[in-house]
């Protein structure tokens, strides 16, 4: 899922075991792991959640692209789908969708010569594409995978759609929520909601969720998760105020010992995370660590801003869904190891990814957050959409996270970076993310 700044060898690494509800036993990447894999099977591969309506991660849809010679447009079906075949194979589904169930899509070729069936049916949802013409052989190769365990999605599914021969086979009918009109969205889950459960894409708001669910969609795809309606300061909750004062705490100049103290008091969790840290054989210490105002002595500046800023993070995302909290951790790292690639060490880029997703954690608008967080000038341009020297760096984090693949070529060569070298940071920051949440 470096810099110094939270770099996965330092003994920061150490902590985040300490800091994290399950107990990890390292947060290095294993030495070799990644290059262990052939280069094709790490590239352009993008994901995007799939969740239920209590907004708890039920899957993933993999987006895959070849390398730049071999850029898919949209007509070679049949290579994009055997290329996320390869890359789902040698990856393994566990990495790239955190041990959830796995959307590929499916071409006819694919579908005919069951390659398929090389995947775990348990965790494998097949969706077949609209542009598949279902005859016979199709009707029989869907059946044979559902008799072997594999789900079934017709994907883009539409009213009077020509495959509606699937339907008594398929589990799953994913229709776009903003290309169908309302009335056909609920003529849809009426005809087929009893028999299929019913999944809406691109639902991009929260106001649209809510419709969704109303309407009867069981599973939802698109980023409302990430844009939820924002709180008036003055209407957060007192935990959530909390995790606002201990990114404010952590940012300023010359830290506070004596308000980082009280602030680190009135979390328990933290409280003891902190205590269990300093207390064990990394520090080699002759006698216990007592106090938490002896902890922090004990920690350092540095070390200190380092694990308020991460912990902040986590603890706000507690009550959020899996996805978001996963999100912000594979865009924190994934910023600093293109910083380190492009040799932008201008900015606290770690932080700047770490922060991205956190007016979505607190529901505070961004630019409220970033009146209260001590931020450099570049990150903090970049989070309020702005021109600087990181939104490069940002803007290709968003692109990879979106499978944008042209916008993910182009920023790329401005940052002088190849797309191997991209693809191979995000896969890094994919492993050292899902680690960190022990996922």
């Amino acid at each position: 899922m470096a810099q110094t700044i939270l770099c996965v060898r330092s003994s920061f690494a150490a902590l985040l075991p300490m800091l994290l509800p399950m107990t990890l036993q390292s947060a290095e990447v294993p030495a070799g792991n990644d290059k262990s894999l052939p280069r094709s099977a790490r590239h352009f591969v993008a994901r995007q959640p799939i969740l239920k309506a209590d907004e708890k991660v039920f899957g993933y849809e993999l987006l895959f692209r070849d390398g730049i010679e071999n850029q898919f447009t949209g007509v070679d079906v049949e290579s994009a789908s055997r290329s996320v075949l390869d890359s789902s194979l040698l990856m393994g589904l566990d990495l790239l969708c955190d041990s959830r169930h796995a959307f590929l899509n499916c071409s006819r070729g694919v579908l005919m010569n069951d390659y398929i069936t090389l995947l775990p049916s348990r965790k494998t949802v097949v969706e077949i594409l609209e542009t598949i013409v279902v005859d016979d052989p199709v009707v029989a190769a869907c059946r044979d995978l559902k008799d072997a365990g594999y789900l079934i999605a017709l994907d883009d599914f539409t009213d009077n759609d020509p495959r509606t021969a699937l339907t008594g086979l398929a589990d799953i009918i994913k229709v776009d929520f903003r290309l169908t009109a309302p009335q056909n969205l609920a003529g849809i889950v009426d005809r087929y909601g009893r028999r299929c459960q019913m999944l809406a894409e691109k639902v991009e708001t929260q106001a649209e969720f809510r419709a969704a669910k109303k309407i009867g969609f069981m599973y939802f795809q698109g980023y409302f998760f990430c844009k939820p309606e924002m709180l008036p300061t003055s209407q957060l909750s007192p935990s959530r105020l909390n995790h606002l004062r201990m990114l404010q705490a952590a940012s300023r100049p010359e830290l506070n010992q004596r308000e980082i103290e009280d602030l680190v008091k009135s979390e328990p969790s933290l409280c003891y995370r902190l205590l269990r840290y300093l207390n064990s054989s990394l520090f080699g210490l002759s006698g216990e660590v007592h106090s938490v105002r002896h902890a922090l002595t004990m920690l350092g500046e540095r070390e200190t801003r380092r694990w308020l800023h991460l912990v902040a993070t986590l603890a706000a995302g507690q009550n959020k869904t899996s996805a978001l909290v996963l999100a912000a951790l594979v865009r924190a790292r994934f910023c600093e190891l293109l910083g380190l690639k492009s040799q932008q060490r201008h900015s606290d880029l770690f932080l700047m990814g770490l922060l991205s997703l956190m007016d979505a954690i607190l529901e505070i608008p961004m630019a409220e957050i970033m009146k209260n967080v001590s931020l450099d000038p570049e990150s903090k341009a970049a989070l309020l959409g702005n021109a600087g020297s990181s939104s490069a760096v940002y803007q290709l984090v968003l692109a990879q996270e979106a499978g944008d693949w042209p916008r993910v070529a182009e920023l790329a060569r401005h940052l002088h970076l190849t797309e191997d070298a991209v693809a191979d940071e995000h896969w890094q920051a994919m492993e050292w993310a899902r680690q960190m949440t022990g996922t």
